[in-house]
């Protein structure tokens, strides 16, 4: 059974950076594309980065150039790094992956920007 542990998080002034990871079992991590989504008040879950088993990135135009989607295959690790963030950046983030059809979600972890 595919398992996903997040961490990191919290509370950051706009303009600064946190730092997301998720860590995974359960599964051969290295095959897999892997997915960072959000999901603001009120708002429909969006996806965020997506990083492919051969490491080629993809990002919702919002955090272009801000944020950085990595993965250590080593240690089963999924990272999302967030620079320059926003009030608008606000929201639970939660890592995914798809496995033989089904999809596996992270517990989620709230982002706050906020003065």
């Amino acid at each position: 059974q595919v398992h996903l542990v997040q961490s990191g998080g919290g509370l950051v002034q706009p303009g600064g950076s946190l730092r997301l990871s998720c860590t995974a079992s359960g599964m051969n991590f290295r095959l897999y594309p892997l997915d960072w989504y959000r999901q603001a008040p009120g708002k429909e879950r969006e996806l965020v980065a997506r990083i492919t088993s051969s490491g080629i990135t993809n990002y919702t135009d919002s955090v272009k150039d801000r944020f950085t989607v990595s993965r250590d295959n080593v240690w089963n690790k999924l990272y999302l790094q967030m620079n320059s963030l926003k009030p608008e950046d606000t929201a639970v983030y939660y890592c995914h992956v798809k496995s033989r059809d089904r999809d596996f979600w992270g517990q989620g972890t709230q982002v706050t920007v906020s003065s």
